[in-house]
């Protein structure tokens, strides 16, 4: 069932995710094991070779701080199952492997910079032996693929699943977000896939609420949890529950459109359309977790590094509109996004307008208006009022007729130098 949310998940707004495994090695994709069909045996081999000696966690964490983010989730173990933690019910694990223990080493960084602690597990393992084959293995295609399956045993594989669970959440203090991914029951290419049953998502859930009765818990058990994470795209407005009440959703997106480090993938979002992107969902209430993936000895790539810079100098300046801030009951002007926090609104300008910007049905009336990034007044005039900011008149600019109340911005002609403007507008009674 879900739970109240805590406060602190919608206020933060904007989070790092950080996908890092054996797969960061190879280089082809989060998915290489089973995109590749690679036998589990081959790939436990080249997990000998996986040595993120460049893994640092404080950067990482100074990174996500840096850019306003407000929490991380570090994979602890994907569906390659990996362990990126000391686990004492298997030895496929980095403490096993390179004697690292990388989501202490998380959890300590983000908690000495203030940052919230989430931790991703796949319900997925296709390396665990009593994993049963289906569309998504990577032994899927082999001939003798159901002799092998006879033999396997899920009720053994949902103890061990609970089991690496329960560690998590008893071996690392309060974690604040625990991410599960994912469920898929459908039937494909003769196979089942797997649904609650198969992970006995309502146990896992109450295990879960006992163990760490604080954490946001996503809904990808197959049953509902504390929001709803659409991944890869955005909804057209904000999300809406069956009985009219506010959805608590997180958008997951990547840099270039894999998860884990892909040497070969260009296919880059701008760091312009990241600012847009993180503008869009908060105006619609959502909140952003915006992906990297660390090469394969674990060091924020160049292109990730360069992204998430520009994201820090625009929320440097830009911070108070985006932390703390939600939707407006209001229609934005063409070329805005609105956003409001306390008794301010806040205009993001996406297109730059030819001196004037025209704004109605606010709710207050505007008392003050400001360019964000430098705090430089800004000047109104209401249509159907005589008033303007410091008693200052429009003379030989007349723009067209507007509708009672509306307010009308007037901008400079030249755009100022941030990838998205900002005009914060302070409100109250007439």
């Amino acid at each position: 069932m879900a739970g109240a949310v805590p406060a602190w998940f919608s206020h933060d707004r904007f989070g790092m995710f950080v996908h890092l495994g054996v797969y960061s090695a190879l280089a082809r994709h989060e998915w290489v094991m089973t995109n590749e069909r690679i036998d589990p045996a081959e790939y436990e081999r080249l997990a000998r070779y996986f040595d993120p000696d460049l893994f640092d966690a404080d950067a990482l964490a100074r990174a996500a701080k840096d850019a306003g983010m407000g929490y991380l989730v570090l994979t602890a173990k994907h569906h390659d199952g990996f362990a990126l933690y000391e686990t004492n019910l298997s030895d496929y694990s980095s403490t096993a492997f390179f004697g690292r223990d990388l989501v202490a080493e998380t959890v300590e960084a983000c908690r000495r910079v203030g940052l919230r602690v989430g931790l991703y597990y796949s319900l997925i393992d296709w390396n665990h032996p009593d994993f049963t084959i289906d569309f998504q293995h990577p032994l899927r295609d082999r001939p003798d693929a159901a002799e092998l399956n006879s033999g396997r045993d899920m009720d053994s594989y949902r103890r061990f699943l609970h089991g690496q669970v329960r560690e998590l959440l008893t071996g690392y203090g309060q974690i604040d977000y625990v991410f599960y991914d994912f469920t898929y029951p459908w039937e494909q290419d003769g196979w089942v896939g797997k649904g609650p049953k198969d992970w006995d998502a309502a146990g896992l859930l109450a295990m879960t609420r006992e163990l760490q009765p604080g954490a946001v818990v996503n809904d990808r058990l197959g049953i509902p949890g504390d929001l709803v994470t659409p991944e890869q795209y955005l909804p057209d407005a904000p999300m809406m529950t069956d009985d009219g009440a506010w959805q608590t959703w997180e958008a997951c997106h990547t840099m270039n459109g894999a998860w884990g480090y892909d040497r070969e993938n260009r296919n880059l979002k701008s760091p312009d359309l990241l600012i847009r992107t993180l503008i869009d969902i908060v105006s619609k209430n959502g909140n952003f977790l915006l992906n990297i993936g660390p090469d394969g000895r674990g060091a924020i790539t160049g292109s990730d590094a360069a992204s998430l810079g520009v994201l820090a100098e625009w929320m440097r300046l830009h911070r108070q509109a985006i932390v703390g801030a939600g939707p407006v009951a209001a229609t934005p002007a063409p070329g805005t996004a609105f956003t409001a926090r306390a008794d301010r609104i806040y205009v993001h300008l996406l297109h730059w307008p030819l001196k004037h910007v025209h704004l109605r049905d606010l709710p207050g009336s505007v008392q003050f208006a400001r360019f964000l990034h430098d705090g430089s007044q800004l000047q109104v005039r209401v249509a159907g009022g005589e008033r303007t900011d410091a008693n200052h008149q429009l003379d030989h600019i007349t723009p067209g007729e507007q509708p009672a109340g509306t307010v009308t911005l007037q901008l400079p002609a030249v755009r100022p130098e941030v990838a998205v403007p900002v005009v914060e507008l302070f409100l109250g009674e007439d």
